[in-house]
């Protein structure tokens, strides 16, 4: 980009909103200011501005975000093409499946679920549009990246830490590298157990006329006393038969 046409501004203000998050959710001006590289007393007038505009509420020492900045996200949802033409197509993967579907795309290392059909339950994800979530440990996540290059894949590996949700998330960067291969060859993943216990999930790709992944289309169940076999054998074809219809649309 043209730093002629870069705003250094815009580019502050956001990350400071950015830096709220589960674990600081109130933060000083000192506290923002360490967690975005900036100053105390730059920080500080970004947080009044943010304030002063209504994305920001503070007690006078301390700050915390508003419902406002629900906004910016609320934009994307009703604005960007792919969330509003998703949700017939998901319907029919819930009537076809009885289970909650999902529409996803990758925002750096993170999903975020972008469209939703279905009853909620039990989960650390999956509530709400614009969830979020380390992409490795989801089936969807693990299958975007697994279908990118290998030279991005090898890249991604060698910078990543792989965080453990649950006694069996996969920690180990070779046993990754093995279960992205496999996936890769296959064209579709199941991930179980990777985030919440008794959970899993199966995805397909989501690609585009010309053949290009944009995004990923999903469904999460409990696992109860179906095997992973039974389980890839009553949702994968309800999947792969959505996902194609999709393609021409997307």
């Amino acid at each position: 980009m043209d730093k002629r046409d870069w705003i250094a501004g815009l580019e502050k203000g956001l990350s400071i909103i950015e830096c709220f998050d589960d674990a600081n959710p109130r933060l000083t001006a000192s506290q923002a200011g360490e967690r975005c590289g900036l100053t105390r007393t730059a920080t500080r007038r970004y947080l009044l501005t943010l304030e002063h505009l209504g994305y920001v509420a503070t007690d006078g020492k301390l700050f915390w975000l508003t419902p406002r900045v629900l906004r910016l996200g609320q934009s994307y949802l009703e604005s960007a093409r792919l969330p509003r033409i998703v949700q017939p197509f998901l319907q029919r993967v819930t009537a076809g499946t009885q289970e909650s579907a999902y529409v996803s795309v990758m925002d750096g290392d993170e999903i975020v679920y972008i469209a939703r059909n279905g009853s909620n339950r039990v989960m650390n994800t999956g509530y709400v549009l614009g969830a979020r979530v380390q992409a490795q440990v989801t089936a969807a996540g693990l299958l975007m990246l697994s279908l990118r290059d290998q030279a991005w894949i090898d890249h991604w590996l060698a910078t990543h830490e792989l965080k453990a949700y649950t006694s069996f998330t996969i920690s180990s960067k070779e046993r990754m590298r093995i279960e992205m291969a496999r996936v890769r060859s296959q064209g579709w993943a199941i991930s179980e157990q990777q985030l919440d216990l008794y959970f899993r999930g199966v995805a397909v790709p989501l690609r585009d006329r010309h053949g290009e992944v944009a995004g990923a289309l999903s469904v999460t169940m409990p696992m109860g006393h179906e095997s992973s076999e039974d389980a890839v054998a009553r949702v994968l074809s309800v999947l792969s038969e959505t996902a194609q219809a999709m393609r021409n649309l997307i």
